[in-house]
């Protein structure tokens, strides 16, 4: 039964999350649904797919209580959007931009669909200037530009919450004069990883917003989640004219969520069960960052994923490499060695490096002692396996040279524990290493 133009009672089914409705005049897709049940309960849903006048509604929240008959579906013509504000930054939201931190709503200077608006690739500008993120493996061999896109791979057991945490507590511009805030989004957190997490945001001196989705909340307000973390981005990177490193942990429950929305609407499954748009669904999101010719602020894209059985040819690791600037990979051996950040610099590339480095950005020196250290560090893990076969004893003074420098690097450069390390300081103890073991 039709009740409106808007308001309709012809659910002909309702299955967990999803809700089908029969003889639908008009809708479209993305748009915004209230149900309204027959307990006066009150859900928010999204118009996911159209057939014929058939439509598929995803439900925020619970369905229990909802029955067919005198449930009602409203309509609302107008797609989600989030009010935003610089007001926004220093609070806490849930995946569907509710406060979590129990404070007031702020009040919106604007409002934006969660969908973002595209850059126009031809107004792109090159991602350019160093972020400095306090890890030495990263800012001295893999470093982080202004608008660049660099994924965190790691593996189960390994610290990447940690390593966000570090990040999010103490990455900065190098011109401390500008602009900066960073948008941190949790997705499928447990209490355990909310409650580090909260503890991390609520020192933090550099502004911020956080959008927190846990583990036990709808399935959709994962998917949400970092549409609603990137739009913030966006509103203070283009409106605001602020710089902006966006970091999202961990995509993996990301594609998993994504997974199991596609497998409740029996789509046929791709690679390892997952869909066969999640390329695309990935990539909607990672092209969100970069910046704009001739316009102040940059939006900075740091996601965090964990590649399952440590598989770096898994769909969700390899498709985000093939959209992504390069790739931080995690290790489990050098974790096994108390080594933290646990980062494997070899397979680890940030492909706009040299954009963001040298002479007014880093340091004139920067390019060539980066190339020294992954050269004499390469040729320092090769030689373990002849150490492994003949002893160190029978290797040669400079192969045994070479072998200490890789243990010292990985000791004394990549393990740096909770300290925080300016980029000078990251270049000038790099220098002293390869000096200690005269290394040209």
């Amino acid at each position: 039964m039709r009740l409106s133009r808007h308001t309709y009672k012809t659910i002909s089914s309702i299955a967990g999350q999803l809700i089908f409705v029969e003889n639908v005049f008009s809708a479209k897709i993305g748009e915004m649904v209230k149900i309204i049940g027959p307990l006066e309960q009150k859900l928010d849903a999204e118009v996911l797919e159209i057939d014929g006048n058939i439509v598929l509604l995803q439900v925020f929240g619970n369905t229990h209580g909802l029955d067919i008959k005198n449930t009602r579906v409203i309509f609302s013509d107008s797609v989600l959007e989030v009010p935003l504000s610089k007001d926004m930054l220093g609070r806490i939201f849930t995946g569907s931009f509710y406060p979590r931190d129990l404070l007031p709503m702020f009040r919106g200077e604007k409002k934006m669909p969660i969908s973002g608006f595209p850059i126009n690739p031809a107004a792109r500008a090159r991602p350019s200037e160093f972020i400095e993120t306090g890890l030495s493996a990263i800012d001295g061999m893999n470093t982080l530009v202004k608008g660049q896109k660099l994924p965190i791979f790691s593996c189960a057991g390994l610290p990447s919450r940690e390593v966000a945490a570090f990040i999010l507590e103490h990455a900065r511009l190098s011109q401390s004069d500008k602009k900066f805030a960073v948008i941190f989004a949790a997705l499928g957190v447990t209490y355990d990883e909310y409650s580090f997490y909260m503890d991390i945001l609520n020192k933090l001196e550099t502004e911020y917003m956080a959008v927190i989705n846990l583990a036990e909340e709808p399935v959709i307000e994962r998917l949400l989640a970092p549409r609603v973390a990137l739009t913030a981005a966006e509103y203070l990177a283009f409106t605001e004219k602020m710089d902006v490193l966006t970091i999202i942990t961990d995509m993996t429950n990301y594609c998993d969520a994504l997974r199991e929305v596609s497998t409740a609407r029996e789509e046929l499954p791709g690679r390892r069960g997952y869909p066969g748009y999640m390329y695309s669904d990935l990539a909607f999101l990672y092209e969100r960052a970069g910046r704009i010719q001739n316009q102040e602020g940059s939006v900075t894209l740091l996601p965090i994923l964990t590649m399952p059985e440590d598989d770096i040819t898994h769909p969700i690791p390899d498709l985000t490499g093939y959209i992504t600037e390069g790739q931080i990979v995690l290790s489990r051996q050098m974790h096994d060695t108390g080594v933290f950040p646990p980062i494997d610099v070899l397979p680890s590339l940030s492909r706009l490096m040299q954009k963001g480095i040298g002479e007014g950005r880093t340091r004139a020196d920067h390019r060539n002692i980066s190339n020294r250290l992954y050269r004499h560090y390469a040729e320092g893990r090769d030689l373990r396996k002849l150490e492994a076969i003949v002893g160190k004893e029978g290797m040669s003074k400079e192969d045994q040279n070479l072998l200490n420098f890789a243990d010292a690097f990985e000791k004394e450069f990549i393990n740096q524990q909770d300290k925080r390390r300016s980029i000078d300081e990251t270049l000038d103890l790099s220098d002293a290493l390869l000096q200690r073991f005269k290394l040209a």
